[in-house]
């Protein structure tokens, strides 16, 4: 039996493998003790605990954090010198022309800062060594001014020489052996010190939050009788044993979003779908990222509450439009749409919890796109009464029906959506004209066709079993491990061997440190080179296949970096100019030894023929409701509610709507 649970901000997820047998089950998320809403999503599956094989975890845990300042007290060391690298930051460019632009506030502050006599070369030769006689004061000094929970360690050019980090580990870990510490080299080995550094500090900072969270965890599955494989989803789009989060929680920082897009092409390409769009609508935010011919791209670095994060991550863009988002009016009078959320708790007006703003989830019982009978299958009670007294004083400042404002707010957070796809898509050079949109999550498929239609994409496709998606892609998800190495080499003939050669220890290295973990199995290998021309003050990232590997030499990776330059900034310059490789990055993945059939367990409502009446786009539609199993083969023009338990898809008048052979519902735009 293998089973995946993804928490989120506003349910919890879980999907059952057990042979050919599937089972679903979502349940309200508790906030302030995310692995209780794990437990309860299991108990709601009626699982036996020793039956599972395998579990695999996806939480927001660590995200949720450093959003909410709740992570450790973090301990800073760095170079002499080097104090204000956290506060100094670089100069954000998307916001030059903000008059109150605020830096974001680095979870170490400077009082938490220390300096150590220490000096490595840009070479990575010792300048002056770490000496223990002149450092272990200042470390002493340092731990007993606070209460510190974890050590995070980050000097200049530590990444081409770890020496001195590991000697300032060893002092730290003689004053205090119970302290959490955590070393730049160990985190990422990449240059750029701000990056480097704010990466160092997040990681010590969510650490023991990880290590806490899980160690609950494991010990409450156990009590129970589970004693089968632990894993946890990465940011990356691939799992990695429990036990290696022990040095690895910072790669944990997206792990649902993450899972998401790993079901939705796993689930969508079996139909032929490789060029695609994600679309993870849940009930605090949404989540979209590109994939292009079967290849989500993972960027270099992406960032959280405003602070770098270098490790790679699956390119994720994240907009304030959930389920619970709230609606608002600014001070000048605009309707707005979140990024504001009632969240869990209390949630939606309508779950009767005490919420008492008026959210996305509201308007869609106001304007009739949800039924309040087949909410979460008809599992969970909702109250639409609760729906319209919420709106009632918004509705008459505006000026407003209440159906009219529900409308309007549904619009506005389709509109937040097309804005966070354009930025994965138009902004890094993609036409989304070309892909298919896959929405999941509990509403993504209700706003699909509309983000579509705004975006000129002509086709949708809904997987099954869309709202607990990611928890299935957690199951479909590989064991994964990445290892990046900033190396600066000028492309040419003579550094050609080097090239080789970094490229094949760094292979060993994933695949040993996997194998280390005891995960069996066949390895592939994902490469790719951060290049640059000789000037520039950016990288971009030149994936590199498998065939490209024995015919590597200077034209072939000047054509490739070329090619990849010129879809991006829209030129390139001529192949004879000088251009440098400054990072590789090498992964090991591992695939997972059975991908589940998601096309069956449909929690079916006695919904076939029933007709209800809807607003959208100002227009009053009459919109026939089915379940999803009587979804027609051939292409039938809507419009149509179909409901399968997880969630409810809206097919607009303007759409046709059939299913494949692998389950998906497929919609197309026309005329």
């Amino acid at each position: 039996m293998r089973v995946g649970v993804e928490v989120g901000g506003t349910f919890t997820d879980l999907v059952l493998i057990d042979g050919e047998n599937l089972r679903v089950a979502k349940v309200p998320s508790t906030p302030s003790s995310p692995d209780i809403g794990a437990l309860n999503a299991i108990a709601a599956a009626q699982v036996e605990y020793a039956a599972i094989a395998d579990l695999v975890h996806g939480s927001t845990v660590a995200t949720n954090a450093v959003l909410e300042r709740k992570g450790a007290k973090v301990c800073f060391f760095t170079t002499k010198g080097a104090r204000d690298l956290l506060l100094l930051q670089r100069h954000d460019k998307t916001a030059i022309y903000d008059l109150h632009y605020v830096k974001p506030k680095p979870v170490a502050a400077r009082r938490d800062t220390f300096e150590v006599g220490e000096r490595m070369a840009a070479d990575g030769t010792i300048v002056q060594a770490l000496v223990e006689k002149e450092a272990r004061p200042i470390v002493e000094s340092a731990l007993a001014a606070e209460a510190y929970d974890a050590v995070a360690i980050c000097f200049l050019n530590g990444y081409l020489n770890p020496k001195n980090e590991m000697k300032l580990a060893e002092i730290v870990r003689g004053i205090n052996p119970n302290i959490s510490i955590t070393c730049s080299h160990e985190v990422t080995r990449e240059f750029r010190e701000y990056e480097r550094a704010s990466t160092t500090t997040l990681a010590a900072y969510v650490q023991p939050v990880i290590e806490g969270y899980l160690g609950r965890f494991v010990t409450a599955l156990e009590e129970k009788g589970f004693d089968g494989r632990f894993s946890v989803m990465q940011s990356n789009g691939g799992r990695m044993p429990a036990k290696a989060m022990a040095r690895n929680a910072i790669t944990a920082l997206f792990s649902g979003p993450a899972a998401g897009v790993v079901g939705a092409l796993r689930q969508v390409e079996a139909s032929g779908v490789r060029d695609l769009i994600t679309l993870d609508m849940g009930g605090t935010s949404t989540d979209v990222s590109l994939i292009s011919d079967g290849l989500p791209d993972l960027a270099p670095m992406t960032k959280i509450d405003g602070l770098p994060v270098k490790t790679p991550v699956i390119d994720i863009a994240t907009v304030g439009a959930g389920g619970g988002s709230i609606g608002w009016v600014d001070d000048g009078g605009l309707l707005r749409v979140g990024p504001q959320s009632a969240g869990a708790e209390p949630g939606p007006a309508c779950y009767g919890r005490g919420g008492n703003a008026f959210t996305v989830t509201d308007a869609h019982m106001i304007r009739g796109s949800v039924r309040p009978e087949s909410f979460l299958g008809g599992k969970m009670k909702v109250d639409p009464s609760a729906s319209r007294a919420v709106v009632a004083p918004l509705a008459d400042e505006l000026g407003m029906t209440a159906e009219e404002l529900a409308d309007s707010i549904i619009q506005i957070a389709e509109s937040n959506i097309v804005r966070a796809i354009q930025q994965v898509s138009t902004e890094r050079g993609r036409d989304p004209r070309g892909y298919a949109i896959v929405p999941f999550g509990g509403a993504g498929p209700l706003h699909a066709a509309r983000v579509a239609e705004e975006l000129g994409v002509t086709k949708v496709v809904v997987p099954p079993h869309a709202g607990v998606l990611s928890a299935a892609g957690l199951l479909m998800s590989d064991y994964v491990y990445y290892r990046v190495q900033t190396q600066k080499l000028r492309l040419e003939p003579s550094a050609m061997a080097d090239v080789k050669k970094i490229l094949f220890e760094l292979e060993r290295e994933v695949d040993e440190y996997l194998k280390s973990l005891g995960v069996e199995g066949e390895v592939s290998f994902d490469r790719a080179l951060e290049m640059r021309y000789v000037g520039q003050a950016f990288e971009v990232t030149v994936p590199l296949l498998e065939q490209d590997i024995p015919k590597i030499d200077t034209t072939a990776l000047s054509a490739l970096f070329g090619r990849e330059h010129h879809r991006i900034f829209e030129f390139s310059k001529p192949l004879d100019d000088p251009v440098e490789i400054v990072s590789f990055r090498v992964g090991a993945k591992v695939a997972p030894l059975l991908v589940p059939n998601l096309g069956s367990g449909f929690v079916q409502n006695p919904s076939d023929g029933i007709e209800i009446e809807m607003m959208d786009r100002g227009e009053q539609l009459k919109c026939c409701v089915l379940p999803r199993d009587a979804v027609p083969d051939k292409p039938t023009q809507g419009p149509f509610l179909i409901e399968d338990g997880t969630s409810t898809i809206y097919v607009p008048p303007s759409w046709k709507v059939s299913t494949d052979r692998h389950a998906n519902i497929v919609m197309n735009f026309e005329e």
